[in-house]
């Protein structure tokens, strides 16, 4: 296991046809050698996951990636009105070139893709 910062940009959207590099995260998860996330790790330094969300518009956030219920949630204050869900992010690899696809707080549902994820020596 091994923490990795994961690059995650805005693959397509009605008003960004092409994605956007603007419009990104950067995740910090264990990760195992198949690029899923290593469980046990994020259950033993919960508080390692962080997220941090950029906007060309919008003040940058940062907050921590976690499980809520069945699925997880970029959170970025406490209580559940500006969390971003995730589904499927266990059985979901991280690898440079899939997708993700996430629901902002807003209710809009939008594809990210990976970009880049590379391993942490500090971690």
């Amino acid at each position: 296991m091994t923490w990795h910062l994961i690059r995650l940009d805005l693959a397509r959207a009605d008003a960004y046809p092409d994605g956007s590099h603007e419009h990104c995260y950067l995740l910090r998860l264990p990760l195992d050698d198949a690029g899923l996330i290593d469980q046990a790790a994020l259950h033993a330094a919960p508080e390692q996951a962080t997220v941090l969300r950029s906007r060309p518009d919008q003040p940058e956030r940062t907050g921590h990636v976690g499980r809520a219920g069945a699925g997880w949630v970029f959170s970025y204050e406490p209580g559940e009105g500006d969390d971003e869900a995730l589904f499927h992010l266990e059985t979901h690899p991280l690898r440079e070139g899939d997708f993700l696809t996430l629901t902002e707080a807003s209710g809009e549902t939008l594809c990210f893709e990976v970009i880049s994820s590379r391993a942490l020596a500090d971690a």
